[in-house]
């Protein structure tokens, strides 16, 4: 019995190639490699070989077999590449097509105030300054030389993230102000200072005019003869500007922060009547920030002389100045993702604000 194993592998393999798909190509492999295949009938005929004969035979049918599972093996790659390639094409999405003029963006509020306030202090010197959301303790409570007693330490205030164990890890929280930020700057800067850090920032509340994330920017300048006076000056120069209303009132009233010394609260002159809030000269106040000069201990801890440089900071709720500046009355509605309500409170992508064409699009 002679075995044709060249015009077997010849036929089989040219079949391989002619598969228009995956199904027919399967088919192929069953009736050429499958339990009851071609190869496999010829390799049930062996036995009736002398031993010779039978060496040969079978070593010629295992190359047929190896070269025809090749050959189903990147016949099966071309098919699956081109069946990707088809639903690619069917698929594809033309990512140059212009907007539909029906449903224009708009960019948030949220955005726009960051972008106000950037470029307001911008004009000024300040440069800005990023850190992480997830801090450790040591940045966001010991280094602002806040007690280990304080109340926004404790876990009904603060988020503190899990250990591997899943057990609550006092060491590391989701940032409660941005003020990490200037620990991080004041420890890998040399003064002078002259920075500003907006981000997000996380605390345990939820109401009409607080949420678990919200936004915070904060100020910081440290040289040799920084004093209170530059303090009062920036802030003053701030509000105007970002208000848009030129000398808006400020009245400093004392307060309390672990990190300053002295520390102060800032309101700003506004009128209720007719009962619309307007900011400006007028017969109430409205609290906006804190600040203070920072305090000498936050300073020797983050490696600076006190005896040598001294600074002031300053920290204000983006949302509520935003609140504030665009007339939104709840401040959970900067989280709601409507489209209706960024349609109306929102502002045009591409109008930059600057303090020559205006902030204001």
């Amino acid at each position: 019995m002679t075995i044709d194993t060249e015009g077997l592998a010849q036929e089989l393999i040219e079949r391989i190639e002619r598969a228009q798909d995956l199904q027919s190509l399967e088919a192929l492999r069953v009736e050429a490699l499958g339990k009851k295949g071609r190869i496999t009938a010829e390799m049930k005929q062996l036995g009736g070989l002398d031993p010779d004969a039978r060496r040969e035979a079978g070593q010629a049918l295992n190359a047929v077999k190896d070269r025809v599972a090749g050959a189903i093996e990147a016949r099966r790659k071309r098919l699956e590449d081109q069946a990707l390639e088809t639903q690619l094409a069917a698929e594809a999405v033309d990512v140059s097509l212009p907007a539909r003029p029906e449903r224009r963006g708009k960019l948030h509020p949220i955005s726009q105030t960051v972008d106000e306030i950037i470029a307001i202090f911008g004009q000024m010197g300040f440069e800005v300054a990023e850190g992480p959301d997830i801090e450790d303790d040591y940045k966001n409570f010991t280094a602002l030389n806040i007690p280990p007693e304080h109340p926004a330490r404790q876990m009904h205030d603060t988020f503190y993230l899990a250990d591997a164990d899943g057990r609550v890890d006092m060491s590391t929280v989701l940032r409660t102000h941005t003020s990490p930020v200037q620990v991080r700057t004041m420890e890998t800067t040399t003064p002078p200072i002259r920075v500003i850090a907006p981000g997000r920032t996380y605390r345990s509340d939820s109401d009409m005019t607080h949420t678990p994330m919200f936004h915070q920017v904060e100020g910081l300048v440290v040289d040799k003869k920084t004093h209170f006076g530059h303090l009062k000056g920036c802030l003053q120069d701030f509000c105007s500007a970002y208000f848009e209303v030129e000398d808006v009132p400020l009245r400093f009233r004392p307060s309390y922060f672990p990190f300053t010394e002295p520390s102060a609260e800032v309101d700003i002159g506004c009128s209720r009547k007719g009962g619309e809030l307007t900011i400006g000269a007028g017969d109430d106040w409205l609290e906006i920030l804190g600040c203070g000069m920072v305090h000498p201990k936050v300073l020797a801890m983050s490696g600076i002389d006190p005896e040598e440089y001294q600074g002031f900071a300053f920290g204000m709720g983006i949302e509520r100045i935003a609140m504030l500046k665009y007339g939104i009355p709840d401040l959970r509605t900067f989280f709601d993702a409507d489209v209706r309500w960024l349609d109306h409170y929102g502002f045009a992508p591409l109008e930059a604000p600057t303090l020559i064409r205006g902030l204001t699009p």
